[in-house]
């Protein structure tokens, strides 16, 4: 493979039911070990104009970024992948009036909304009672020719998956609170599309890693919309066409 990759891509995975639906899509995934890693990793192979790839696939130890951040180091390390694609499930930060249910979303920038500091009521407009929160949000960017890709998706009669693309806000929490999203999201990124607890760290390993530096790509579909009426009602559903959109990019759309 070109510039020294070694696999094409490398699909991480937050919790089970994003790993069953990645595991759902082939049926020939076999177990790799790696020498002094204890990380279950699994391989396999897909064919595109006549050529064979190999994905490598894995599940974060526990969700959040720090865990998303060790296991995409370590998998750049191990297998050099050229894309390293993000899967799974997220919130979405709007009404069913635009945003449904198993909609996928694939960020255009992805930011950090849990960063900043706690101060009194009076010091920030963004209030939780007689807390204050001051952000200082930081963001990562996907690469603007990976997002063409994407966008070239929309409407096309083979893409079966409606797709949105726009900022992806990443925090430390579970979020099931609507004036969170309003205060602390909203009001900074008012065209924040999603909200999820890991992607953010995917994006920035890809961007600091060293080289063959991997592509990064976000794919997240909504599950509910980090309010009171959140469930996981939907979660196999989001899992269900966020997989199969990964594998649309893959088979067909995305330079290998």
């Amino acid at each position: 493979m070109e510039n020294n990759y070694q696999s094409t891509a490398f699909i991480i995975t937050a919790v089970l039911i994003e790993t069953e639906s990645i595991k759902s899509l082939y049926p020939s995934w076999k177990r790799v070990s790696i020498p002094g890693d204890s990380q279950a990793y699994y391989e396999t192979y897909f064919e595109r104009d006549g050529e064979r790839h190999r994905i490598i696939t894995a599940q974060q130890a526990v969700m959040g970024m720090t865990a998303a951040t060790v296991l995409t180091m370590k998998a750049i390390h191990a297998f050099k992948p050229k894309y390293v694609i993000m899967s799974g499930i997220a919130a979405g930060t709007g009404d069913e009036a635009r945003q449904i249910y198993g909609d996928v979303i694939v960020p255009d920038i992805i930011w950090d909304y849990s960063t900043g500091k706690f101060v009194g009521p009076d010091e920030t407009e963004i209030r939780f009672g007689d807390l204050g929160f001051l952000p200082r949000p930081r963001s990562v960017y996907i690469k603007e020719n990976i997002m063409e890709h994407v966008k070239s998706t929309i409407g096309r009669e083979d893409n079966e998956f409606h797709v949105h693309i726009g900022p992806l806000a990443c925090g430390s929490s579970v979020v099931a609170n609507r004036s969170v999203v309003e205060k602390q999201v909203l009001s900074l990124f008012p065209k924040t599309v999603g909200l999820d607890m890991e992607s953010y760290s995917v994006a920035f390993c890809c961007e600091n890693s060293s080289a063959p530096k991997p592509e990064a790509l976000i794919v997240k579909s909504i599950c509910d919309f980090a309010d009171s009426e959140k469930s996981d009602q939907y979660q196999k559903f989001a899992a269900y066409t966020s997989s199969g959109y990964t594998k649309y990019l893959l088979e067909n759309i995305l330079p290998l």
